[in-house]
């Protein structure tokens, strides 16, 4: 690691702090030392960001590494190669591993074997023995192991569970991550139910799927006073049952993917199943309420549910697993979907991928403040560039952006004052 190091120039944008000027910033020993006009430090080693962003590593907080158990997909090592050419510096990675991150063995060697990462990773632990939604793992102890959350990942947990579950991670400081779907409204269904659907004649599955579960979730979190987290919104509903639930003060936030509020369900007329997701694609309505809700305070965080699947898992759109990987194109999309047609501010969008996710799961992330760890992107906002899977750093290329052209493009990625992502390569 490089003892000291001087970023100089930058336009630093840091919403923790409301840091939004051109200026230098030190770097010693990993850690932030000083962010002011003018530093001088002879024996640093200097990066010219004149032109640049410097901003937070990216906080994603749903990422799937499908390690243990599905490494031909994606593991530790090529997922935070992934997220360093994205970015992000942090990452919360689901449960579902194969076996199942539901005890404290699996915690602690998903932590030990990250320890020479590209980027943090913070394991969720599974709310349930084996997902099955029913009988609750060992909340305090998958904590002291390591884990910084709570969650059955793309499974939802019976009704009863869910309310011990919200009980038993209050005590112990966590947060509850849910996947909200009523599987009974779901009937088979590959895509959204609607006029693409049909065209197709294609099963699909009704919104109504998404927002019974994120009614009931919010219902418990209203009788108990519990917190909860809603996964991945992507339905006009579902925004609007939450902005219900924060006017009556529930203890309720909301995250979204970039493909909500960028992409529609026509993409699935090409009958290809990189477009295949859970939740599904909705409608350009949809969209607009997600990013309406992105606009006023209703979803205050942004996180990909990266899901990385094989060419030969994706190839039978009808069979397809859901799933997309977006550590690559997060911020990107967020800068060409949001900030260049003028909805948020690039502030307002960094604060949704770095601080507020950070502030969520109660972790030490998304600042630039001094004496934090240096954990940095440096961003040129405005140049495009186009979405190639063949040059994505990931093993799986399972990309609904591919031949997308998007704006912003990520220069230098440090983790800890290291430089892990420089020029379009790994470090």
């Amino acid at each position: 690691m490089v003892e000291k190091l001087l970023i100089k120039d930058a336009f630093i944008i840091d919403p923790a702090t409301d840091i939004q000027d051109k200026l230098d910033m030190l770097i010693t020993d990993g850690r932030v030392a000083a962010i002011a006009p003018g530093i001088k430090a002879e024996d640093a080693e200097v990066i010219n960001a004149d032109g640049l962003v410097c901003a937070p590593g990216i906080v994603d907080m749903h990422v799937h590494l499908r390690d243990p158990g599905q490494t031909y997909k994606e593991n530790i090592e090529s997922g935070c190669c992934a997220a360093a050419a994205g970015g992000v510096t942090t990452v919360a990675c689901m449960p579902n591993t194969q076996p199942v991150s539901d005890n404290t063995e699996i915690i602690g060697d998903i932590i030990n074997r990250s320890s020479n990462a590209r980027t943090h990773v913070y394991p969720v632990a599974a709310a349930t023995k084996s997902l099955e939604g029913q009988e609750l793992t060992d909340f305090s102890a998958l904590k002291a192991a390591g884990a910084i959350a709570i969650s059955d990942d793309g499974r939802p947990i019976s009704t009863a569970a869910m309310m011990d579950a919200m009980k038993n991670a209050a005590l112990c400081g966590l947060k509850v991550l849910s996947h909200c779907e009523d599987l009974s409204l779901v009937r088979g269904g590959i895509m959204n139910e609607g006029d693409v659907s049909r065209k197709l004649g294609v099963p699909g599955i009704h919104r109504a799927a998404e927002e019974v579960g994120t009614a009931r979730d919010i219902a418990l979190s209203a009788a108990t006073g519990l917190p909860v987290h809603i996964c991945h919104v992507s339905t006009r509903g579902s925004v609007a049952l939450i902005v219900d639930a924060k006017k009556r003060g529930v203890p309720v936030t909301g995250e979204t993917a970039p493909h909500y509020f960028m992409l529609t369900d026509k993409l699935l007329e090409k009958r290809d199943g990189d477009y295949r997701m859970n939740p599904p694609l909705r409608t350009q309505d949809d969209v607009n309420a997600v990013i309406e809700g992105l606009c006023d305070g209703t979803l205050t965080a942004i996180a990909t549910d990266h899901a990385p699947h094989s060419p030969e898992d994706k190839a039978d759109f009808i069979n397809a697993p859901n799933g997309v990987i977006g550590l690559e194109t997060s911020l990107a999309a967020g800068i060409t979907a949001l900030v260049k047609p003028g909805y948020i501010t690039l502030a307002h969008l960094l604060a949704l991928m770095s601080a507020n996710p950070a502030n969520i799961l109660g972790i030490s992330a998304g600042s630039l403040k001094i004496g934090s760890p240096a954990d940095v992107v440096i961003f040129d906002p405005s140049e495009v560039w186009t979405v190639s899977s063949d040059r994505l750093h990931g093993k799986s290329k399972n990309t609904p952006f591919k031949g997308m052209k998007l704006y912003g493009s990520v220069k230098t990625t440090l983790l800890s004052g290291r430089p892990v992502y420089k020029n379009g390569s790994i470090v």
